[in-house]
């Protein structure tokens, strides 16, 4: 029937059966305005439309006069049909895809931020939620820890931000976010500091806080990375109420079964576990933040396990390597060290790599050089999200081929004396290395770090027994290199201009840009004085220049001149390829600053204390040799 006609019946019917079909006729104008509506807005946003991706919901007008008096108009009287329920206080962005940018131009209110369940359960999937949280200083962090869940296809993440500069640079990048109203420092607090403590103490009282909103906890440090989705994993374990890394170096499991408990005799690590919502747990972490909260002086990790070892065992019933802890209900499991990797397992002995396993994740303890260490440690591993100009340093990157004597890698026994040995050989090229970066203004790309003995914090034998570390092994630029040092900005009046450095694995990492590789020379030592080697800015093939041994500070400068839009230098060698510098306070400088950057080897237990210096020019000291400190007034750098 037609609006028309019907008009007409309307007109001749009596007064009930016109306020009835007056009723009907307003009910299906609006539904049809509503169909047109809805329509048209599908087609706004089909497959081929892409506008979704930057312009998620405004978050505004919940905050707005109009928007308060919008909610309040909603409310319902009894008998009343429920009206449709308000946005929530935190609006859709919370809940849109990560990496998608706010389309509104303001910051929501700091109140939009908070924790609640409502907040976490716009990110919970299959009843987990992922959470890590720091300080601005850990942004970096924080965006490759993201990057990397997003990657294995996870997006069931939230991150809580300790101070609000993260919390809006966060919220700007699309990246869920909370506030953790700790209003904290926005720069690196140092591990051990009275901040990094209340850090710990942060991370207890979030966790106590989130256990009661009913869902599995993943929670994690950001100085980790996943490496593989862990969900799957961890749902083998249904029954545990606390599955938790471990400090264990020693494998007690070849395969990825949990590490048996009985012979994990190293802390449990708590900057990764997982957590599931039961009484047990709840009880745990309760009682956790109590201890902490009670006495400053005890930290986070070392509570933790006092609290958890209270009772250790029996075991729980089935062969899932699950133990009774804590309070004698708690079901515990130790994640295996060799694919939850720590620090030691994965950067020292590869362990995943010897036992053919897949790593899950690796957390950057058992390093030095504080947390420049650390990401130095990510970036050598190529799991470290840098921005594109990380990959293309103004001025290019200098690299060279490190010679390493097969003698001194595998000859003679493993002792400090061979290790020395070893490393000392390649300080004296990196030396070298350092010194053409300074002169060409180029970024070194250092080159990878062979050790014969493992470094660590106490007296040992070369490397742990019962560890799977090989010998000799590529270790860690920390190792031997105060990193930390390496990358501080100091004073040039003393030190001169600073010398950046990348990692050894730099031009593998796929996401060095392909122009960047390609524009490339090489640079082959020769004999000054023979056939075909002289000074000459002039390449004697395609892409390749030979350069005389021994050449001095000015002579690199005009050589390479013709050569700055050149973004990788490589030279076949370190070995005699500099004299030194023409400018004697360059040198001074230069000197002042490369001996701050090489740090210690720990440690002998036949002296105390055990720790031996090494030396950036150990070779102009006749008779050097590696010995601990003799007395006190020896026990510092060389410098």
């Amino acid at each position: 029937m037609g609006l028309k006609d019907s008009c007409q019946e309307v007109a001749s019917s009596r007064p009930l059966f016109l306020t009835i079909y007056t009723t009907v006729i307003v009910g299906i104008v609006f539904s049809s305005l509503y169909v047109f509506s809805a329509v048209y807005s599908a087609d706004k946003s089909s497959p081929d439309s892409t506008s979704w991706l930057s312009s998620p919901p405004s978050l505004s007008y919940v905050d707005s006069p109009f928007g308060q008096a919008f909610n309040s108009s909603l409310a319902t009287t009894d008998g009343a049909a429920a009206a449709p329920a308000p946005p929530s206080q935190h609006g859709d962005a919370l809940a849109n895809p990560i990496w998608v940018a706010p389309k509104k131009s303001k910051m929501p209110s700091l109140k939009t931020f908070r924790l609640t369940k409502e907040l976490v359960e716009q990110r919970v999937k299959d009843n987990v939620i992922i959470v890590t949280f720091g300080n601005y200083a850990f942004m970096d962090f924080i965006l490759s820890w993201v990057k990397h869940l997003t990657e294995l296809n996870l997006s069931n993440l939230l991150v809580g931000a300790m101070d609000t500069k993260l919390l809006e640079a966060l919220y700007w990048k699309g990246i869920p976010v909370f506030d953790m109203g700790s209003h904290m420092s926005t720069v690196d607090v140092g591990w051990g500091s009275p901040t990094f403590h209340k850090m710990g103490r942060e991370k207890v009282i979030l966790i106590d806080a989130i256990l009661p909103f009913g869902y599995e906890l993943l929670m994690c440090d950001t100085d980790m990375v996943w490496l593989k989705n862990p969900l799957p994993y961890l749902a083998r374990y249904p029954e545990a109420d606390v599955l938790t890394s471990s400090d264990q170096v020693v494998p007690t499991v070849v395969d990825d079964r949990l590490d048996i408990w009985q012979q994990v005799g190293a802390a449990y690590n708590i900057g990764i576990f997982h957590w599931r919502p039961t009484e047990s747990a709840k009880r745990l972490a309760k009682e956790w933040k109590d201890v902490l909260l009670a006495d400053e002086k005890i930290w986070d990790q070392n509570g933790f396990n006092d609290i958890v070892r209270r009772q250790l065992g029996p075991a729980v019933d089935g062969d899932d390597g699950l133990v009774y802890a804590f309070d004698g209900s708690l079901k515990l499991g130790v994640l295996p060290a060799s694919i939850f990797c720590s620090g030691h397992t994965y950067f020292v002995q590869a362990m995943y790599q010897q036992l053919r396993l897949e790593p899950y994740a690796v957390h950057t303890t058992f390093q030095y050089a504080g947390t420049e260490g650390k990401r130095h440690r990510l970036r050598e591993a190529m799991v470290f999200y840098d921005p594109p100009e990380y990959y293309d340093e103004p001025g290019g990157f200098l690299s060279f081929k490190p010679s390493i004597p097969k003698s001194l890698l595998l000859d003679g026994d493993h002792t400090i004396d061979t290790h020395f040995t070893l490393i000392n050989y390649q300080i004296k090229q990196i030396r070298t290395a350092l010194a053409i970066s300074l002169v060409l203004n180029r970024t070194l790309i250092m080159p990878p770090l062979w050790c014969r003995l493992d470094r660590l914090w106490f007296p040992h034998p070369g490397v742990l027994e019962g560890s799977m570390t090989r010998q000799p092994f590529i270790c860690p630029l920390d190792h031997v290199f105060e990193v930390n040092v390496m990358l501080k900005e100091m004073p040039e009046d003393e030190f001169g201009p600073g010398i950046n450095i990348r990692e050894y694995s730099l031009l593998d990492n796929p996401l060095m840009p392909k122009e960047v590789k390609e524009s490339w020379l090489d640079v082959k030592l020769c004999q000054g004085g023979t056939k075909d080697c002289e000074v000459t800015n002039s390449t004697s093939s395609p892409g390749v220049i030979r350069l005389p041994k021994h050449s001095n500070e000015e002579t690199l400068k005009m050589v390479f001149s013709s050569f700055k839009d050149i973004k990788i230098i490589q030279f076949s060698s370190m070995q005699d390829a500099f004299e030194g510098f023409t400018d004697q306070k360059m040198e001074e400088q230069f000197r002042n600053r490369v001996k701050r950057y090489v740090g210690i080897w720990c440690c002998t237990g036949d002296h105390v204390p055990g720790h031996i210096f090494y030396d950036m020019y150990w070779d102009e000291k006749p008779g050097w040799k590696p010995v601990p400190p003799q007395t006190s007034a020896d026990d510092h750098p060389n410098w």
